[in-house]
């Protein structure tokens, strides 16, 4: 940490790893990161006209705040466990809310949207949890951001895609969730199993927590390698459901 933190260096964003005791005391109250998150809000309930869809979109809005504002935000420069969990929160909580409140009508449809946004939300979850990179947003603001809006964006893209598939590309839809339902296990598997420590900043900052820098990060990967798959398998089912649906209704026709 210490190289990544010489003289003049920055704190990193949300500042330096808390100790216990002051956990609660660390909520991120960033003028311009609240003032963002309100005018995303702002824009979601407008895109999202319709009274079930805005419910989504503001449940997920809300996940994303308490990512970005709470405590955790704060945790994750002690634990890599909690950039994870931030992470997940993101991708699994937030992303996939946001997306059920967006109108089918919006974004990139069909095969070609699909494995783009597949593909993009790939990039950038093995790009941001290899540990140069990973390292790098703590020693320069504007790459954290990077991260957060890269990982988030092409996760909303992707649920958005996967949750409003058209019938037509079932095949697809069913293909892509799983793919990164795999992927997704294969990094958080490659984390648990790893013999060594891989990020550099964490090597000083999990001991007051309780755990070692390889402890961190298994419990980081298991946080990644269980959790997407189950929100994937119901992404499937739900998507086999509607084409049931579909075909009963057009049987019936």
């Amino acid at each position: 940490m210490a190289a990544l933190q010489g003289p003049g260096a920055q704190l990193p964003y949300c500042g330096a790893p808390p100790l216990p005791g002051a956990l609660l005391t660390r909520f991120n109250l960033d003028p311009l990161l609240i003032t963002a998150l309100l005018l995303a809000l702002v824009v979601l309930l407008c895109i999202a006209r319709a009274p079930g869809a805005r419910r989504y979109a503001a449940c997920g809005w809300a996940l994303a705040l308490l990512a970005f504002v709470s405590p955790l935000c704060a945790l994750s420069l002690a634990l890599f466990a909690a950039r994870v969990a931030q992470h997940m929160l993101l991708i699994l909580g937030a992303a996939p809310l946001i997306a059920l409140g967006l109108p089918r009508g919006s974004g990139c449809v069909g095969r070609a949207g699909l494995w783009s946004a597949c593909g993009a939300f790939f990039i950038a979850l093995w790009f941001w949890h290899m540990p140069g990179p990973y390292d790098a947003t703590f020693a320069f603001t504007p790459w954290y951001w990077a991260m957060h809006l890269s990982l988030f964006g092409s996760a909303v893209w992707l649920w958005r895609e996967l949750l409003h598939g058209e019938h037509a590309h079932a095949v697809d839809v069913l293909c892509a969730g799983a793919f990164t339902s795999m992927h997704m296990g294969l990094l958080g598997a490659v984390l648990t199993m790893a013999g060594r420590p891989l990020f550099f900043w964490h090597l000083t900052t999990t001991q007051p927590w309780g755990l070692s820098p390889l402890e961190d990060q298994q419990l980081g990967g298991v946080l990644m390698w269980v959790p997407g798959i189950g929100l994937f398998l119901w992404a499937a089912l739900r998507t086999l459901d509607r084409l049931r649906i579909a075909l009963e209704d057009q049987g019936a026709a």
